[in-house]
């Protein structure tokens, strides 16, 4: 297992890299000046100059390329044009909000997708497994950015118009007096601001899991061992969960690593529509401003991340299959 894993890590090393790389082409050989932001009609040619040189960006493509890389590696993403900080401080202090976010909302994925994936093949051909499948498909087939806007229309602004005894605030994090709230009061209104950006994410990335789970659960049920099973007189809910939810996990558990990509995509569109302080929220806001070094690390980031969870997903494979032995 340590072998295959090392093998693996070494192999995401060039993918990261081909990654980087695009990345740092595409972001910088694109249309635009990050140095004209900074113009005014009085301002003279050497002053244009000077900012440009300040940036970095009077040095060739392909040096700016190898600095960029080696001080990447390093963990030096380079000063923020237009924050006027070291881009790695900034993440640092954004990052754990998408943390937050996608670990909630992949968490309440899977419980939510798999639970609706058992109910669906144990009750199969039902009113129950009927309506859950119009459900699912109603719901993978529904961009998340417009789920999140009809979240936000209905239970927060609705909510609020209606009376409702439970509104959801909108936008943010935090209230605006979070820094007067007891510590209890801080914990609920946080939980309160998750509430809405999270559901909106984990109910596109549920719905794929159920019908994952449905199928990968009614393969496993017509199996001779669970025949065998129950044959013994074991309780139902024990062969369900026990003898064939373990095996149906397996190809469940491969979608973890697949849906890391959609899940991180799908919060640059989530926190934009929700104003979430995070990553998503801030390559859009850099993109806007053309600020490039924020761009690229936070592209190469997410990157790093995509590749590590395929890494976990194979890792989990083996863990929850016995049978699998990576020599």
């Amino acid at each position: 297992m340590l072998r295959y894993i090392l093998r693996r890590v070494l192999g995401a090393v060039p993918l990261v890299l081909g990654i980087a790389t695009i990345l740092f082409f595409a972001v910088n050989l694109a249309p635009g000046d990050p140095a004209l932001r900074f113009l005014s009609p009085n301002i003279s040619p050497e002053a244009i100059e000077q900012i440009r040189h300040n940036m970095g960006l009077d040095q060739p493509v392909h040096v700016r390329y190898v600095k960029w890389l080696s001080a990447s590696l390093r963990g030096d993403f380079g000063w923020s044009f237009t924050r006027n900080r070291p881009v790695a401080d900034i993440i640092a202090e954004i990052l754990p909000n998408t943390l937050i976010l996608s670990l909630v909302a992949l968490g309440g994925a899977f419980v939510i997708g798999v639970l609706l994936g058992i109910v669906q093949a144990v009750r199969q051909y039902g009113v129950l497994d009927s309506v859950l499948s119009v459900l699912a498909l109603f719901f993978y087939s529904m961009p998340s950015f417009w789920l999140a806007v009809m979240m936000v229309l209905v239970f927060s602004l609705y909510a609020q118009l209606w009376g409702w005894p439970i509104t959801f605030p909108g936008t943010g994090m935090v209230s605006v007096d979070y820094v007067f709230m007891s510590p209890l009061e801080k914990l609920q209104d946080r939980v309160m601001h998750l509430v809405l950006p999270a559901t909106s994410l984990a109910l596109v990335l549920a719905a794929g899991i159920a019908r994952y789970t449905r199928g990968s659960m009614l393969e496993v049920i017509r199996q001779d061992y669970i025949r065998t099973a129950r044959a013994k007189g074991l309780d139902e809910r024990r062969v369900v969960f026990k003898h064939a939810l373990r095996n149906a996990l397996i190809p469940v558990i491969t979608l973890f690593g697949l849906l890391l990509p959609f899940l991180f995509s799908g919060t640059v569109f989530i926190e934009t529509v929700f104003a979430w302080p995070g990553m998503g929220k801030l390559i859009v806001d850099s993109i806007l401003q053309r600020d490039y070094p924020v761009v690229m690390a936070g592209g190469f980031i997410f990157a790093t991340m995509v590749v590590v969870g395929n890494l976990i997903a194979d890792i989990l494979y083996a863990v929850v299959d016995p049978r699998i032995r990576y020599d």
